[in-house]
């Protein structure tokens, strides 16, 4: 049945492509919905895909699961029991006031016979012993209308199951009791990369550990990551017989960060970044992709890698995170297809090469056709790549090792005793607590939408001009707060206080406005970026820090600090321009909108944008000369491995990252300068322990990720020195913290296994 129903969605998402006026005499919306293959591929999957889930749905005579919890799973048998406000706890399903409602018992999942009556005894739900109330989420079930009952997804007990499509659960966490005190052994606020890789490496080694977020989602501005971690001498690389000398990657380092070299930090994060990878591929879930052919951005300096630094997290099914995902942050709307998070390398070119490739149709078609089934069923994409399978995988960990999680609870203060840091104060549902702990953790996403201090350390904050923060709005500088508060301090002598990227305003049809970072199209051959004068600034295709760097260095003080990236007809439906998508799919909201510039000749595009016309024209004609041949003598497009990789490899001419623009119309979208997080954070050790004025550590108080003052000095030597930083310095506040107190060793390969 699934190869007929694939055969049947291929079949009509070639209609647009076989037959283009085929929507035509359809009325306009309904050719806007149905043009691209993409969408009708997959509509007609999910419609297949629903009526034959309808008719094949399990039966009282199947077993069947609608919801699990760590100790026992409820079944198709349970349904009449359940009401409004029941909840499923420690193993137990009680009903709104508290009384323990009867379960079958049977250990083989055969449904037993048994009365959907309650139970005449009220149960006072127990708690389990630690932390009180904390260890186990209970789940409350609402809206329970059983029209088919769903399916239970592969062995039980324990298996990954899906929730059927007539039933709607919400999870959210029981309110923390007001006393006792909660204690722990290490207390983390703020759950991306290095708060969770934190938890997950104290909990393996026996401590106690509580997560607090304030959001009521876990990931932070990691779940809207690319998901690329920078770990050179990685087991991966490794592996795959890349096997580089100790010193290179720090031969690098010195040469591009230059005066703002520290060895500490620097040889911390080079000696353990194997070690961490190691760790959570033979303890958690977290298993890595290698992206062994992307080389360092920049290629021209000594000790620069072509590849064998770059890792990913591996594509997660999220099926094995159903118990966690209403807590889970969801991808980045504007880098999302259809809220599907696309993962670099072959997943993206199938979708730049969907009209292009029969292959690349049957890629597009399957996932697509996939994400929305999986959109009907559970509302949110599934297939989980890039940063929300890094955050998922590790929560997954998390959860498996035992740690609290706890979301929307904001830390409000830090608990000092005796001259160390012995805890926080947090928040929940309006009400304050205290938790104790040997330990804190600050990992709360640096301060990308705390304002006053961007007016503090950025220039053009200063002048009036905002900088278009990528992470989510909860990365607001709360950690940099609560470690100045106990004595820490923030460095403000970095490269850059931010790390910049340029970025564009998207405005979607609901009125709201979203981010777009233009990391991918830059590179490709016949774009190029220009000043409100016309003038270009900047090789393109280099890394988006150095774009956004020279755009700040060209433009005068006092000025708007404002690019545009302009393109012709034929690079806008191959390769798209930031939020633009490439054919087949319409660009005519976007010019609506106001996003997209169009004119007819660049004299009219200038006049769209209010660009100097002959500026502009100038420009074009200058670059379209040496562009012909492949050549741009100007910026020196594709001079380095890493301006290549940008480019596009199957682009005929001899450059991947040159060609004329010269095929009107002709359009630009407005680049103005962003940031994926910030650089300048707290001080810190090569522990992660947070530094005092006077250079000393703070008793029981860490940061890691971007709460800790950038490795790299506020450069950008390459993709992924935000999370591969991140992970490797939360894996060393984690270890420091359960008292293994790992000294720095020279580098190796990590092949024996790690604690």
């Amino acid at each position: 049945m699934n190869l007929i129903i694939v055969a049947t969605s291929i079949g009509f998402g070639m209609i647009p492509i076989a037959a283009p006026t085929f929507y035509h005499q359809f009325p306009g919306w309904f050719e806007t919905i149905f043009h691209s293959g993409i969408s009708s591929a997959a509509i007609m999957a999910i419609v297949l895909n629903l009526v034959f889930n309808h008719f094949t749905a399990g039966t009282p005579d199947q077993p069947s699961v609608i919801a699990a919890g760590r100790e026992r799973q409820l079944r198709y048998t349970d349904i009449a029991c359940l009401n409004e406000g029941d909840y499923f706890q420690n193993g137990k399903l009680y009903d709104a006031a508290g009384n323990e409602v009867p379960l079958c018992e049977d250990d083989d999942h055969h449904p037993a016979p048994r009365s959907a009556g309650r139970s005449s005894k009220a149960a006072e739900p127990s708690r389990p012993s630690g932390l009180p109330g904390l260890l186990e989420t209970p789940v409350h079930f609402r809206s329970l209308t059983a029209h088919c009952p769903p399916r239970l997804i592969g062995p039980s007990p324990g298996a990954s199951i899906e929730y059927g499509t007539s039933f709607h659960i919400q999870e959210y966490p029981m309110p923390i009791p007001a006393s006792p005190p909660l204690e722990c052994d290490l207390l983390v606020i703020g759950s991306g990369a290095a708060g969770l890789a934190a938890a997950v490496t104290a909990a393996h080694h026996g401590k106690r550990v509580v997560l607090v977020e304030k959001d009521p989602v876990l990931g932070g501005a990691t779940a809207w990551s690319g998901g690329w971690m920078w770990v050179p001498r990685n087991p991966l690389a490794r592996r795959s017989g890349i096997d580089e000398a100790p010193a290179q990657a720090r031969t690098y380092l010195r040469h591009v960060l230059g005066e703002h070299y520290r060895a500490e930090l620097v040889d911390a994060f080079l000696d353990h970044g194997p070690e961490m990878v190691a760790f959570f591929e033979q303890h958690t879930a977290l298993q890595f992709a290698d992206g062994n052919g992307i080389p360092d951005m920049h290629g021209d300096a000594p000790g620069a890698a072509t590849g064998g630094h770059q890792l990913i997290a591996a594509p997660y099914d999220g099926h094995a995170v159903l118990d966690l995902l209403p807590r889970l942050r969801t991808t980045m709307r504007e880098t999302s297809f259809l809220g599907m998070p696309i993962m670099a390398g072959t997943d993206l070119a199938a979708f730049l090469n969907l009209t292009r490739s029969p292959r690349a149709f049957l890629h597009v078609a399957r996932r697509v056709s996939r994400h929305l089934w999986h959109l009907a069923r559970h509302g949110r994409a599934l297939q989980l790549v890039n940063g929300v399978a890094l955050v998922a995988r590790l929560a997954r960990s998390a959860e498996d090792q035992g740690v609290t999680l706890l979301t929307q609870a904001p830390a409000r203060r830090l608990l000092l005793q005796a001259g160390r840091v012995s805890g926080a104060v947090i928040e929940q549902d309006g009400v304050e607590h205290s938790i104790r702990a040997r330990a804190v953790l600050l990992a709360t996403g640096g301060f990308a939408h705390d304002a006053e201090r961007r007016r503090e350390l950025v220039p053009h904050e200063r002048n009036g001009q905002a900088t278009l923060a990528l992470p989510p709005p909860g990365c607001s500088g709360d950690g940099l707060r609560l470690g100045e508060s106990a004595g820490g301090v923030v460095a403000r002598d970095l490269r850059a206080p931010l790390a910049w990227a340029p970025v564009s305003e998207v405005p979607h049809g609901d009125g709201s406005t979203g981010h777009f970072p233009h990391i991918i199209e830059r590179g490709k051959p016949g774009v190029i970026a220009v000043l409100p004068s016309g003038q270009r600034f900047v090789n393109e295709a280099h890394g988006y820090y150095d774009y956004v760097d020279a755009l700040l260095r060209a433009t005068p003080e006092g000025e708007p600090v404002v690019s545009w990236l302009v393109c012709d007809h034929r690079f806008l439906r191959r390769y798209g321009l930031g939020h633009v998508r490439p054919a087949p799919l319409p660009i005519s909201a976007h010019l609506r909108s106001g996003y997209l510039k169009r004119g007819a000749t660049p004299e009219a595009l200038a006049a769209a944008c209010g660009i100097d016309p002959a500026g502009l024209a100038a420009t074009l004609a200058a670059y379209n000369r040496h562009a012909r041949d492949g050549q741009d003598p100007a910026f020196g497009r594709g001079s380095t491995a890493f301006n290549r990789r940008s480019g596009d490899p199957g682009h005929p001419g001899p450059n991947p990252c040159v060609a004329p623009i010269e095929h009107g119309p002709f359009y630009a979208v407005k680049v103005l300068p962003g940031c994926f997080g910030s650089f300048a954070g707290l001080r810190t050790d090569g522990h992660a322990r947070v530094l005092d004025a006077q250079g000393q550590p703070i008793t029981g108080l860490y940061a890691a990720g971007t709460d800790m003052a950038s490795v790299m000095g506020g450069h950008y030597p390459s993709g992924g020195i935000n999370l591969g930083p991140a992970m490797t310095f939360g894996y060393i506040a984690g270890r420091h913290a359960a008292g293994l107190d790992a000294p720095a060793r020279s580098p190796r390969a990590v092949t024996e296994p790690v604690g």
